[in-house]
């Protein structure tokens, strides 16, 4: 039996509200006692004063690249950078080659993940092919292990059968993440449509994109009485037809990302691929209705949707694809721009990426009470660093956050009851 102790750390969980400072004894991989002083002969020894002692972050929005793109990232690689930045739970999207469209994919998702650095949840294509033609057999998908299903990367197209998908989906119990896009109205665009995209000379993508998307997944779940969830949220209308369909109680959920909620387009100016993901950053009255909805709760959790690719594939900025990563910074982005401007306090932001996320994919996380898993994030939130893209810990380097000075510095990550993460650095 290994017994792991950590000692005077402030503990935060959102999932009851504590905020005391105390002891954590962490018993094989569960926890086996929390809170005052914990003697335990024989356990090892977590020194955690200083230390902020939270729920390991579930991140529900995660590309893997796995199978098919291992140049960009795979399995390991990505579940390193996890760990790096205290995410203990991820749900990997399906547009991988083969696209997680079967149970066999699935399964190699799941098998290959075993002994990662976080525990990965599958979300399942909707569509063969992420093609938007015909459905999949969505039982043998559940079956084979998915939790939730998407064609994320793009929309599923064909209206009637996200229908289907959705009612099949509330029937199997398993979760529908929609990424929200007008296909027609995006088409060829590389940025925001607006004013930097006119000054830069550059097709852009209307907020109305989105905005088309998510109110069809609004209508479907209202006309059908069953449940969505909205991926990364980035527009100011969008957030209001959340806000509105919750008041009606429509049974919709959604997810920003800390992109939208620190960043604008004016990135763009600098003709950088890195800055340019789907949906791409928005204006400034955008980002505040982010950071409203999440203050509001229209908004129910933050994701990164952590995209790699390859410095080759990013090198040219008008044909690069879209996507930036951000297991590695969402934690401090969260911090620097929401908790120390005085938008949330801390423990609603552990509770937007760790606990709420968690319930909504219906998996074990994001809390510290005895039985529950040994899934903790040790971090000193007043360290100050300097994001740079060449020490990052997956194999793509497109780093959002690239350059910014960030505040919040995980310290040490333990997945199943173990440590997977230790920061080595020197403050600086």
């Amino acid at each position: 039996m290994d017994r792991l102790l950590i000692s005077g750390a402030r503990i935060l969980d959102p999932s009851n509200g504590t905020d005391e400072t105390g002891d954590i004894l962490i018993t094989d991989d569960m926890i086996s006692a929390v809170g005052g002083k914990i003697q335990c002969e024989g356990a090892a020894v977590i020194n955690a004063r200083g230390l902020i002692a939270a729920p390991g972050l579930v991140d529900m929005h995660v590309h893997l690249r796995d199978p098919g793109f291992t140049e960009k990232e795979d399995i390991f690689t990505g579940c390193r950078a996890a760990a790096t930045g205290g995410v203990t739970s991820l749900l990997c999207m399906p547009n991988t080659n083969p696209a997680a469209d079967s149970p066999e994919t699935v399964r190699y998702i799941r098998e290959k993940a075993e002994n990662a650095d976080a525990r990965v949840y599958v979300a399942a294509a909707i569509t063969k092919g992420l093609k938007s033609e015909e459905l999949n057999d969505l039982a043998a998908l559940r079956d084979a292990g998915a939790i939730a299903l998407s064609d994320d990367g793009r929309p599923v197209v064909n209206t009637l059968l996200m229908a289907q998908a959705m009612r099949l989906a509330f029937a199997l119990r398993l979760k529908v993440v929609s990424h929200c896009e007008d296909l027609f109205l995006s088409q060829g665009g590389k940025m925001n449509e607006g004013e930097i995209s006119a000054r830069l000379g550059i097709k852009g993508v209307p907020a109305a994109a989105e905005d088309c998307g998510t109110a069809r997944e609004i209508a479907l779940a209202a006309a059908y009485d069953v449940p969505v969830h909205i991926c990364h949220v980035s527009t100011k209308t969008s957030v209001g037809m959340i806000r509105d369909a919750k008041r009606r109680g429509v049974r919709v959920t959604a997810e920003t990302a800390p992109h939208y909620f620190a960043l604008t387009e004016n990135e763009l100016l600098a003709r950088d691929a890195d800055y340019r993901m789907s949906p791409p950053l928005r204006t400034e009255e955008d980002r505040l209705a982010v950071i409203e909805g999440l203050c509001d709760g229209t908004i129910d959790a933050i994701a990164t949707d952590h995209a790699p690719h390859t410095p080759a594939e990013k090198s040219d900025f008008l044909f690069a694809p879209n996507g930036s990563i951000g297991l590695e910074t969402s934690l401090a982005a969260g911090m620097t721009y929401l908790v120390n401007e005085q938008f949330i306090a801390m423990n609603d932001l552990l509770r937007f990426m760790s606990t709420a996320p968690a319930a909504l994919l219906g998996i074990q996380g994001g809390s510290l009470c005895v039985g529950e898993p040994a899934d903790l994030v040790l971090f000193d939130p007043a360290e100050r660093w300097t994001v740079d893209a060449a020490r990052l810990h997956g194999k793509s380097r497109n780093a959002v956050f690239k350059g910014k000075e960030l505040t919040g510095k995980v310290k040490k990550t333990i997945c199943r009851g173990k440590i997977v993460f230790e920061d080595t650095d020197r403050k600086k």
